[in-house]
């Protein structure tokens, strides 16, 4: 059985439960507390030794690093990767779009308002390029249902694991009337798990 490194509250392994749930993947499922170094331990470095979850270990004792690299892997050969290689580029460059754009600011700016008010100084340049990302965001989704094609990708739940908590690192999500549809595609699947609850 796979085993999955996580820490509940985080969106990037989030991800991974959402795809796995989705997918009916079974899993054991391993808590690490990100707050009292877990991650920096010999053990966790010789899984990811950049010292972070998530980290999916196969059945074959392999080890795999990165949320996106995850989804990518699990969603090989479902449809929530389609098999066209266009398909596939463009939810790619989602993805990328995630970790360059939407997650270094609005995962970071909710990590400073929960987890370290200290460093509160970083937030007004953070939420501003926030924005920048949901903006973007928000005019993709004018004219389409989904990032990618016609159903749900893991374009979808990449974007999904930090957007739909966004409003804790201070973003007003009011204004974004098509994210908002979307995000309550993405809840509307059956097998939809919270990131509160982690599998038991």
């Amino acid at each position: 059985m796979m085993k999955l490194y996580d820490y509940c509250a985080s969106g990037n392994g989030y991800k991974a439960r959402l795809l796995l749930s989705w997918l009916g993947e079974a899993h054991e499922y391993i808590e690490i507390n990100i707050h009292e170094g877990e991650t920096h331990t010999p053990e966790f470095l010789a899984m990811n030794p950049a010292g972070q979850i998530p980290v999916l270990i196969l059945e074959d004792g392999r080890c795999l690093a990165e949320s996106n690299a995850i989804l990518f892997y699990l969603g090989l050969g479902s449809s929530y990767l389609p098999p066209d290689a266009f398909t596939q580029a463009e939810i790619l460059r989602w993805m990328f779009f995630e970790q360059y754009k939407h997650e270094p600011a609005i995962a970071v700016a909710r990590f400073i308002t929960v987890y370290a008010p200290k460093r509160k100084k970083e937030l007004p340049a953070l939420i501003k390029r926030g924005y920048a990302a949901l903006d973007i965001m928000e005019t993709h989704l004018s004219t389409r249902d989904y990032f990618v094609g016609d159903g749900l990708t893991i374009a979808d739940i990449s974007l999904y694991g930090y957007t739909h908590v966004a409003t804790e690192g201070g973003f007003d999500m009011k204004p974004y009337k098509f994210i908002k549809k979307w995000l309550k595609r993405v809840k509307d699947h059956p097998d939809y798990v919270s990131i509160k609850k982690p599998p038991k």
